[in-house]
């Protein structure tokens, strides 16, 4: 076997905590709120809107869809409701 192998785990080794770190404060409620509120209003920031053009395509694909959906879902319970009526009578 090689040194490297045999000396190290393959894990990252931890760092020591210094007494700086763990004498670190935890922030209050209402600043977490605050930084949480900032943070969304970041990612809101980055939201790409659609054009008119792309709303209007993305809403006729949902109602062909769900249009299709319908249709096929009727068909199953038109078929299953005539079989179990000739079946039952």
């Amino acid at each position: 076997m090689s040194e490297s192998a045999s000396a190290t785990s393959g894990r990252p080794e931890r760092a020591e905590r210094s007494g700086a770190a763990t004498n670190k404060k935890r922030p209050g409620v209402f600043e977490r709120i605050v930084l949480f509120v900032r943070q969304v209003i970041g990612e809101l920031k980055k939201v790409v809107r659609p054009t008119r053009s792309e709303l209007l395509t993305y809403f006729v694909v949902v109602l062909v869809f769900v249009a299709a959906v319908m249709a096929f879902v009727g068909l199953l319970d038109l078929s299953f409701g005539r079989l179990v009526l000739w079946i039952f009578g």
